[in-house]
């Protein structure tokens, strides 16, 4: 599905980030957990004056300790468990099928999309695996519960003519006098990169100097779960960002910094990125995963086989990364419609 063709659909709520899997018992070799950051994560119930509720709080030092998950996964297990709370209040060990399929009625209701039912209920379930696996419950309710399918639809991408457009964008725009000389640049190396190498886009933002390799074209990231990986980098994204950190002065610690020589966050490379969307012809609210999904349909549709794009990608399952192949398949139907004389 082109981005000239589709109009956007609502964000789909973000699957909870590698905290899922198996749930060991703990080795009396394991300690205690010392994280010292991670606990002022869990424990930020507390200073928002919540309930402290004992279990969950202990489920969100194992995600965080012995799990590696990161700040935003932890909150949105907090936010799953504390919102079933909210309109339950029995004990987790002696909920049963039924109150949680009233919960989902409740949610449905409301009208939510599916995604976000299936987020919040992926939290319930794996809570309820650390209480089988830590406390001894026998029994896990959730599983009994039967969730909406989810909605099968295909990613918004660019055509390779947006793509071009919108990585000029930043040398044609007049530059601000309150902007530094050296944004621009930054602004092309920052959209290069997500194009060039199809990162995520936590994972840009938390960029260093030295995860970037020009001997090796190629670039280490870290991704859902902190699970590393390293991606190739092409020669005009290498390039761009050579020439932005030249002008720039940026020699370590973080790749790409605000005017005031701070880290950017990723919420500003998101508005970098939508400021410049205006700037063109493309039709569609522009976001830095359209890029992600941009890059792997291109590889696909060039011949780059499934495997490989999963792992440039960094998806755990070979499924998330099949969506691609049915973009490329439509893209590829919608050719023959064209072109042939007989279709």
């Amino acid at each position: 599905m082109s981005a000239s063709s589709s109009r956007p659909d609502r964000a789909n709520a973000r699957e909870v980030e590698g905290a899922r899997g198996k749930i060991s018992k703990p080795s009396p070799r394991d300690g205690k957990p010392g994280l010292a950051a991670s606990r002022g994560s869990v424990a930020a119930s507390t200073a928002l004056g919540m309930t402290r509720d004992a279990l969950m709080e202990e489920f969100l030092r194992y995600l965080a300790n012995e799990r590696n998950a990161s700040p935003r996964t932890l909150k949105a297990y907090r936010h799953a468990l504390t919102g079933f709370r909210a309109e339950n209040k029995t004990s987790w060990k002696k909920c049963v099928p039924d109150d949680f399929r009233n919960y989902l009625f409740e949610v449905m209701k409301r009208g939510q999309a599916r995604s976000y039912v299936r987020l919040q209920f992926s939290a319930l379930r794996t809570f309820y695996q650390f209480l089988a696996a830590r406390k001894r419950l026998r029994h896990n309710p959730v599983r009994e519960v039967q969730l909406p399918k989810m909605e099968k639809k295909l990613p918004l991408v660019l055509t390779r003519h947006q793509v071009d457009e919108l990585l000029t964008a930043p040398t044609r725009e007049p530059k601000s006098r309150s902007a530094p000389s050296w944004m621009p640049l930054r602004d092309v190396a920052i959209m290069e990169l997500f194009y060039s190498s199809g990162l995520r886009l936590s994972e840009l933002a938390a960029l260093d100097v030295a995860d970037v390799d020009p001997y090796t074209e190629s670039v280490r990231v870290f991704g859902k779960g902190r699970k590393e990986r390293v991606c190739p980098v092409g020669l005009p994204a290498l390039e761009a960002i050579q020439k932005y950190r030249a002008t720039a002065n940026v020699h370590a610690a973080a790749l790409f910094i605000n005017k005031a020589r701070r880290r950017m966050s990723a919420r500003s490379v998101w508005l970098v990125l939508k400021r410049y969307v205006r700037r063109t012809s493309i039709p569609i609210s522009m976001s830095p995963h359209k890029l992600r999904h941009s890059f792997a349909t291109h590889m696909l549709d060039r011949g780059a086989d499934l495997r490989s794009v999963q792992a440039l990608l960094g998806h755990a399952s070979l499924s998330s990364t099949q969506i691609y192949t049915h973009v490329t398949v439509e893209r590829l139907k919608k050719a023959y419609a064209d072109a042939h004389p007989r279709a």
